[in-house]
């Protein structure tokens, strides 16, 4: 029983994963992106689009093709969402929290008017199976490799990218750039950074990765059986919590989307114990949440903090 809860919270954590990273390289570049929950459900549908068009347009389906279709395809259409975003919120200076909010509004709207125009149970079924599994060991008895070996190709792309983006921040120049633009974009304008442009880029990217939560949900997760009536922005805003819960660190994130999906799946889990408070786990994670952010203002750890600039709008003549 430990093994399998160990392995679902893995397969549910991934979900707020994808999510997390990419609010953290937004809120890095001093943004608070309300509207992730929306994001990933327009990446949903961008990457169901994508199965739509090649699988149901082909008689025998290339599995690694059509994940990568359904991966650019649902980059595509949340990088979309987030240049949206990024032109009302860099550009023209709208309210970060108000412009967040209206976003997810639109894109679980979005999701639910397109979902039930292209949505194809059977085929959506048929090709989850090339996004789960990646590697054969899903009925595996053997522990470690349920625990490691069983998952999607989504799963390990999550992690993959958790580690690369911990690279790129602690380790490259364009990492350094971009912490600066959300401690002091000011300052890093006077040292000849391009504010306005690295917010763009670093932005739409996020919300390229974080659409692929809604992928994953989609065609993993829910094995191709949810689509339209999936509850992906009720992910999305746990996904933001978990941006503060693991301290703005993509590597302090992996573990804790697994501790978030494990709270996540818990009260399924417990459902044969009769417990009738089995739906406060549901609470777990924002408490959780709060309990960092408490412990983090008290200890004043400098690494800890968010971005000094996050949710202000910068205004270059007044530097």
């Amino acid at each position: 029983m430990i093994t399998t809860i160990i392995v679902n919270a893995i397969r549910m954590g991934t979900i707020f994963l994808f999510g997390c990273l990419g609010e953290i390289l937004t809120e890095k570049a001093g943004h608070l992106n309300l509207g992730i929950p929306g994001i990933m459900c327009i990446g949903a549908t961008g990457g169901g689009f994508a199965v739509k068009l090649y699988a149901g347009n082909v008689t025998e389906v290339n599995g690694l093709v059509l994940v990568i279709l359904s991966i650019l395809g649902t980059m595509l259409f949340a990088g979309l969402a987030g240049l949206i975003y990024s032109f009302l919120t860099v550009t023209m200076n709208a309210n970060q929290n108000v412009t967040g909010l209206t976003m997810t509004t639109f894109g679980v709207g979005f999701m639910k008017f397109f979902a039930k125009r292209i949505y194809d149970q059977k085929l959506y079924v048929s090709v989850s199976g090339y996004f789960k599994n990646l590697f054969g060991f899903e009925k595996s008895s053997n522990a470690f490799a349920q625990i490691f070996l069983s998952h999607g190709v989504l799963v390990y792309l999550s992690i993959l990218t958790a580690i690369l983006l911990t690279l790129f921040l602690k380790k490259s120049r364009f990492g350094l750039y971009l912490r600066s633009i959300g401690e002091s974009p000011a300052t890093a304008d006077a040292a000849g950074i391009n504010v306005t442009k690295y917010k763009y880029v670093f932005i739409i990217l996020g919300s390229a990765i974080s659409g692929l939560g809604g992928l994953y949900y989609v065609m993993d997760r829910s094995a191709g059986t949810q689509f339209a009536e999936a509850a992906i922005d009720s992910f999305g805003w746990m996904a933001v919590a978990l941006v503060i819960a693991s301290l703005w660190k993509p590597i302090f994130a992996v573990f804790g989307s697994i501790v978030f999906g494990g709270l996540s799946i818990m009260d399924a889990q417990l459902k044969t114990l009769s417990l009738s408070d089995q739906k406060l786990f549901a609470l777990l994670p924002y408490l959780i949440t709060v309990i960092v952010l408490i412990v983090v203002s008290m200890l004043k750890l400098k690494d800890n903090q968010p971005p000094s600039y996050l949710g202000q709008t910068y205004f270059r003549e007044d530097r």
